[in-house]
């Protein structure tokens, strides 16, 4: 915030001394800060009429000039401070176009960014009209909120078709699930998300991507994207078993590990196992993936098959089935094994976007599922922290096993 000069302090203190406390009559909806606010945009309308016609008020210069001032036409603006009805100065010959209050402008600068901080909140549009007219006093439709929130769709649509980086160390894949109104039913929807860890080790959300089925088909379209868009590799793919990805990344990237989520398939584990052996059964787990080495953790597996085989036999033909794509985190250092062994990075966001769509009911349509859900990303990124801690040692660790494959 600029500091007052002391003019400015002065001529403050001279506006302020015979309000006592009032505060009313200070910051109410007739009160002094209101009538500020109209008198200074008033003025500013005034200086730009005087700047289109090229003369002041009463000045001798504008006699013979072809314009002049033509009075005033009174019109009503929604504001953050409630209602206005300015005096807006009008020339002769019409011509004047003001850039304060625009014509047909029917809202001051910031009520629009309020209506979508709200909306990114995850407040309904009712929800919206009620905040506004309490806070604000402003009164709006249904249509003006629709309208509003409406123009952040060119803003989602250019930032799905951003460039992206050539080269992105580790990216997390995973999805929520929504209700959309189609066809007159209401249908599950999955919202798909790519994180990427870039070169800085800076979380960064690469895309969003609606379907009603997952497969490889679809997995492909996305890497097939992501690859048009600039991403020409990347190290480390930690998913949480979603269908077909693993196929259609390897297909696109066959350079890349990817890494199935160890949370997820120790809860997956958990579900066979009743609950007097749960604590037994996951401490067994647990020497699996904590274990230094793969061969160690191999070890671990069969010593785990031999103790709970017999009593669930659904557990150790899981990890057997999968296990070329758990165990790719060995080969990394500790620094790096914490972060790509767990989907954790990209679920917390999801835990975020949850909250921002959790009461919310059926969507319209897909549109409002993408305006809704950017705005909550775009608040929950400026929270961001980085998720490697010492992020120059795990970058100088990729050096060394992916060297030829760094940028230069």
């Amino acid at each position: 915030m600029t500091k007052l000069t002391k003019k400015q302090e002065s001529l403050l203190d001279e506006l302020l001394k015979d309000f006592d406390g009032d505060a009313e009559a200070l910051l109410g909806k007739n009160g002094l800060m209101m009538q500020l606010k109209k008198h200074a945009v008033e003025a500013m309308l005034e200086g730009e009429l005087t700047d289109h016609l090229g003369y002041e008020p009463n000045d001798p210069a504008g006699n013979g000039s072809g314009n002049s001032r033509n009075g005033r036409s009174v019109k009503k603006v929604q504001s953050k401070d409630g209602e206005m009805a300015l005096e807006v100065p009008r020339d002769r010959n019409g011509s004047f176009e003001p850039q304060v209050v625009k014509k047909g402008q029917r809202r001051m600068e910031g009520i629009d960014d309020v209506i979508v901080s709200l909306y990114a909140s995850g407040l309904s549009t009712r929800g919206i009209q009620a905040q506004l007219t309490e806070l604000y006093g402003a009164e709006v439709s249904p249509t003006l909120v629709s309208n509003v929130t409406n123009r952040v769709l060119e803003e989602v649509q250019a930032w799905q078709a951003r460039p992206l980086d050539p080269l992105y160390p580790i990216i997390f894949f995973d999805c929520l699930f929504v209700k959309s109104r189609q066809d007159g039913s209401v249908q599950s929807k999955a919202v798909y998300l790519a994180l990427g860890i870039n070169m800085d080790g800076e979380k960064e959300l690469l895309g969003l991507w609606l379907a009603g089925t997952e497969g490889a088909k679809f997995w492909l379209s996305v890497f097939n994207e992501l690859r048009t868009r600039g991403v020409e590799d990347c190290f480390i793919a930690c998913v949480d078993g979603l269908k077909g990805l693993p196929d259609a990344i390897e297909t696109v990237y066959p350079h890349t590990r990817v890494q199935l989520c160890i949370v997820h398939q120790v809860r997956n584990s958990l579900k066979y196992v009743i609950w007097k052996d749960r604590k037994a059964v996951a401490a067994d787990l647990r020497t699996i993936y904590t274990a230094p080495t793969q061969d160690a953790a191999r070890a671990a597996l069969d010593h785990f098959a031999e103790r709970w085989g017999a009593q669930y036999p659904a557990i150790t033909p899981s990890w057997e089935r999968n296990w070329e794509r758990l165990t790719p985190f060995f080969d990394y250092p500790p620094e790096i094994r914490k972060v790509v062994y767990t989907t954790n990075a990209i679920e917390s966001l999801n835990y975020s976007l949850r909250k921002v769509i959790k009461g919310r009911g059926a969507f319209p349509h897909d549109d409002a599922i993408k305006k809704l859900l950017y705005l909550g990303l775009r608040n929950v990124a400026k929270k961001w922290t980085r998720p490697i801690r010492d992020w120059k040692a795990a970058l100088n660790q990729f050096i060394i096993l992916y060297g030829d494959r760094m940028p230069v």
